[in-house]
């Protein structure tokens, strides 16, 4: 597992209140349908333009760059921890069943999950295929 060295300070000034999510839009996308493909490390990532087309079906979702690699992030807001933890749970079992894996960061009520390609470093169709699921989740 590759770590990054997003610190709670980054996060913060990524992420404001006004950004958390309860959830993407109401409507189900095509995304949120889709599976995630076998990504070779060959795989090329998603260009400027293909992000711009993607990005309106995550609108809770922003995309940062960490040591040069985009990733797609995005926290979600919980009244408790209980409901922190059973989030970050299904998040996890998502993870498993797509064979993508997230980085996920649980805290007292808010979950901060971020997707990215780690074998092409930067940002593939399947890792907005897991933002539209983790979304759905959401709900």
């Amino acid at each position: 597992a590759e770590e990054t060295n997003l610190t709670k300070a980054k996060l913060e000034k990524l992420l404001n209140p006004s950004k958390l999510s309860s959830g993407g839009t109401k409507t189900a996308n095509e995304l949120s349908k889709s599976r995630c493909e076998a990504c070779r490390a060959d795989a090329p990532f998603l260009s400027e333009e293909e992000i711009q087309e993607l990005l309106p079906e995550i609108p809770s979702w922003i995309i940062f760059e960490d040591e040069g690699i985009k990733k797609l992030i995005c926290s979600y807001a919980f009244l408790n921890y209980t409901d922190s933890v059973d989030f970050t749970n299904k998040v996890a079992a998502l993870a498993e069943k797509e064979d993508h894996h997230p980085e996920i960061t649980l805290e007292w009520g808010k979950v901060t999950v971020i997707w990215w390609s780690h074998k092409i470093k930067g940002l593939h169709k399947n890792d907005f295929i897991c933002a539209a699921k983790t979304d759905d989740l959401s709900k």
